[in-house]
């Protein structure tokens, strides 16, 4: 069975990462404008740390200051440092720079609702579940 499950989750991440799919940003400039994103639309008071964009992607440090950097060269983000506490970075999305990211998040929503088309409505309150539990699950044990 662990054979079997490696080899989806060896399919799935490989369709989801494919060029074609996520094509305009590289894969951690976009999932980072994802977590910025969706911080801005649901709790635009609360400012996101590149401590928290490293946490959340299980980034080190040093990558995430090069993504940063590439995301900042793009004029996607802007970073400043805190002014309650010296040793934090705030990262913001530059809302105004999105065009890129947009284009490919509608792309990858056309998709999973083309998906949703063919695996039926009903299933997918169950996917979402057991991708939820997975991941959650695979938090847990590789922490």
């Amino acid at each position: 069975m662990n054979e079997k499950l490696l080899d989806a989750w060896l399919k799935l991440t490989t369709a989801i990462i494919n060029e074609r799919v996520v094509s305009d940003l590289p894969y951690n400039e976009s999932v980072i404008c994802n977590i910025l994103y969706r911080n801005h639309c649901n709790t635009p008071d609360r400012q996101v740390t590149a401590t928290d964009l490293c946490r959340k992607m299980k980034m080190q440090k040093s990558q995430m200051n090069r993504t940063l950097s590439s995301m900042e060269e793009k004029q996607l983000i802007s970073r400043e440092r805190s002014a309650a506490d010296k040793r934090q970075i705030l990262v913001s999305l530059n809302l105004d720079q999105l065009e890129g990211y947009q284009r490919q998040h509608e792309r990858i929503l056309a998709l999973i609702d083309r998906l949703l088309e063919k695996i039926g409505p009903e299933k997918a309150g169950d996917i979402v579940d057991m991708f939820t539990q997975i991941a959650d699950t695979a938090e847990e044990i590789i922490i």
